[in-house]
């Protein structure tokens, strides 16, 4: 990492918002000066009457290393000789207020873990990395998020396996070697993780911040992140980090009132008890624009979802009165809004091929046109519409779904307006909605079989894909972030069975291109049969750039139909080549191994049909061309 020492034009960049990497400068930095050895402290306090350095080197006595301010700036900085690697540091700021306060670092690079919150000196060693074949390829073929597949594994890194709950912190490096060796044998295209940055309370989940630079001290040292995006990138797999840039967290050794003053933001918001960011202060720009590109500079991840964006975008998130107003009347937040078009030209620009995807509840348009074209330029939004109308239809008995059948066609009402992400994600197996299974219908054997159709339905479904952990073994508790995923159920015949469902359909949507190209283009999509709520069926084609087409087919009810005939476009024998039901996925076992042949008999507006047997509670996929099944996985541990 390059240390810049701060001069007026750093200063007047940073104030001005273009400061893109102020952490080169602002922090702690173990350096030389006049032949002494010891670390360059830099913080951005314009409206402070006093700020000092204090740590275990000093007694953390407030009057022992006084720091100056640099000319008529908002930075303070100084140099500390014999301070080194490890050393514990504080800044004590003395406000426009005349209050003392003791402040983390906003630039610290690592940090106690809780419930202490002193900064720690880290210096900037280069780290062996082993990607370079995987940088390259992604700056040369950068990932296109509208034909290439998405399928994400998202993670609490704390609570992925048994050893993450040690009260010391983990060996992330260890810990994270094994995760990225079973994404890549699930064949998952990228590691999603919630937040890595420092925050004081286990329950917010790294949600509310207090250290945007740190990784937090429950993964051991920085390094151990920067060793699973390797091992990640050894495996083929992305790393995406969840981001928090609208808000933070209101502990007292953080951002609020830093200087004596709404430095970061004042508004609270009314439902996380946090304070958003003020961007119409353009310091803050510079802060946050720096937070992104140095989790892309120093640890190679591969994008950003950023969270809680609906709450960036209206200045009234969360309050029934709507007594805010920008300058033009409206609700929008301006300033957050250009803060994003300008992070999300930037991003890519630096670094081709990231993915930066958005958690967005709002109905504000074109989130993910680019910002040449009015939009927000994220590439990819969660699709929060088509989930919930999924899990809703999927939780009601299959006798009562007939009346519930425009919740499952609903989405594609409006598929094409962004680029979107089919989820589920933490946020639906936690606060008392239960696991996915959990939500499923019927007895024992029942809830597995909805289940792989709620599976099915989201691969097969026009969008990328992303899952939480623990879905994949069909968990039947919700999700707690202080235990470890219950990774004993694989014991149980139907759990590892589904797990090799979820492995097997995961490899199928990675071989078959009419799954994830033209995702967003009405030649990749079809109706068959958009309207069978009597039956609760449905069918629809995928097609791929080259003309190659996938029919879908779901029964949504336990009927089977030893003939069911749909209409296809082309004569020829169709073959099944996949199918939820199997034996091997705890299924059944019913098939159709007889190929069925189209005939000249014309439905559902299509010039030839087909005729097969369609199991209860099950997703067949036919195909005209000769493709083999998913094969049979071996057992994931």
């Amino acid at each position: 990492m390059r240390f810049i020492q701060p001069d007026a034009v750093f200063a007047y960049l940073y104030g001005e918002g273009t400061q893109y990497r102020a952490y080169y400068t602002m922090g702690a930095h173990c350096t030389k000066h006049k032949d002494e050895e010891g670390v360059y402290f830099a913080v951005w306090a314009p409206s402070a009457q006093k700020v000092s350095v204090v740590g275990d080197f000093n007694g953390w006595d407030p009057e022992a290393t006084p720091m100056a301010r640099l000319e008529q700036t908002g930075v303070w900085d100084a140099f500390v000789p014999g301070v080194e690697s490890g050393f514990l540091y504080k800044y004590a700021v003395t406000g426009a207020d005349g209050v003392l306060r003791y402040k983390a670092d906003p630039y610290g690079f690592a940090s106690e873990l809780r419930p202490k919150s002193a900064s720690i000196v880290t210096p900037a060693e280069d780290f062996p990395w082993t990607d370079a074949s995987w940088m390259k390829r992604r700056e040369t073929r950068p990932i296109d998020p509208k034909n290439d597949p998405i399928n994400i594994y998202e993670v609490h890194p704390t609570s992925w396996l048994e050893a993450c709950t040690d009260e010391a912190g983990i060996d992330f490096g260890k810990v994270g070697k094994k995760l990225a060796q079973y994404a890549r044998r699930m064949h998952y295209t990228h590691v999603e993780l919630m937040p890595v940055m420092e925050y004081p309370l286990d329950m917010s989940w790294g949600y509310q911040l207090t250290g945007f630079y740190a990784v937090t001290a429950r993964l051991g040292e920085p390094d151990n992140l920067k060793r699973f995006v390797d091992a990640c990138h050894k495996e083929g797999v992305g790393v995406i980090l969840d981001w928090v840039p609208g808000h933070f967290c209101k502990d007292g050794h953080g951002l609020i009132d830093f200087d004596g003053t709404h430095l970061y933001g004042h508004i609270q918001h009314p439902h996380w008890g946090t304070e958003r960011f003020d961007f119409s202060q353009r310091h803050v720009w510079s802060f946050l624009i720096s937070n992104a590109l140095y989790w892309l500079d120093n640890f190679h991840v591969d994008g950003f979802r950023v969270d809680g964006l609906a709450s960036m975008l209206s200045l009234n998130f969360g309050r029934g009165d709507q007594y805010f107003r920008n300058a033009n009347g409206g609700d929008e937040d301006l300033d957050a809004i250009d803060f994003l078009t300008t992070l999300n030209s930037l991003l890519p620009e630096e670094y081709p091929g990231i993915l930066l995807t958005a958690e967005d509840s709002s109905t504000y348009p074109h989130v993910t046109y680019p910002v040449s074209e009015g939009g927000l330029g994220f590439h990819l939004k969660w699709s929060l519409g088509w989930m919930h109308d999924t899990l809703n239809y999927m939780e009601f008995d299959p006798l009562f779904r007939s009346g519930q059948h425009n919740k499952m066609t609903f989405a594609m009402m409006y598929a094409l307006e962004e680029n979107y992400i089919l989820s589920f994600s933490h946020d639906e197996v936690v606060h008392g909605k239960k696991s996915l299974i959990g939500r499923m219908p019927g007895d024992y054997a029942a809830k597995f079989a909805n289940l792989r159709v709620l599976a099915a339905w989201q691969i097969l479904h026009p969008g990328k894909k992303l899952t939480f952990m623990g879905n994949e073994i069909a968990q039947f508790i919700e999700w707690r972030y202080d235990e470890p995923i219950e990774w004993f159920l694989l014991d149980y015949p139907m759990h590892e069975k589904y797990q090799q469902y979820i492995r097997a359909l995961n490899a199928f949507y990675l071989e078959q291109r009419p799954l994830y190209e033209q995702d967003n283009a009405w030649e990749g999509f079809s109706w068959i049969d958009a309207n069978n709520a009597s039956q609760s069926v449905f069918s629809f084609t995928r097609t791929d750039r080259n003309g190659n087409t996938l029919v879908a087919v779901f029964n949504c009810t336990p009927v089977e139909y030893p003939s069911f005939a749909i209409g296809v476009d082309a004569p020829g024998r169709y073959v099944e080549v996949f199918n939820t039901d199997l034996k091997k996925f705890g299924g059944s076992g019913v098939r159709n191994a007889r190929q069925p042949q189209a005939q000249e008999v014309p439905m559902h507006g299509r010039p030839y049909s087909i005729s097969f047997k369609l199991p209860g509670l099950t997703a067949l996929v036919f195909t005209l061309k000769n493709v083999p099944e998913a094969a049979s996985a071996a057992p994931v541990q």
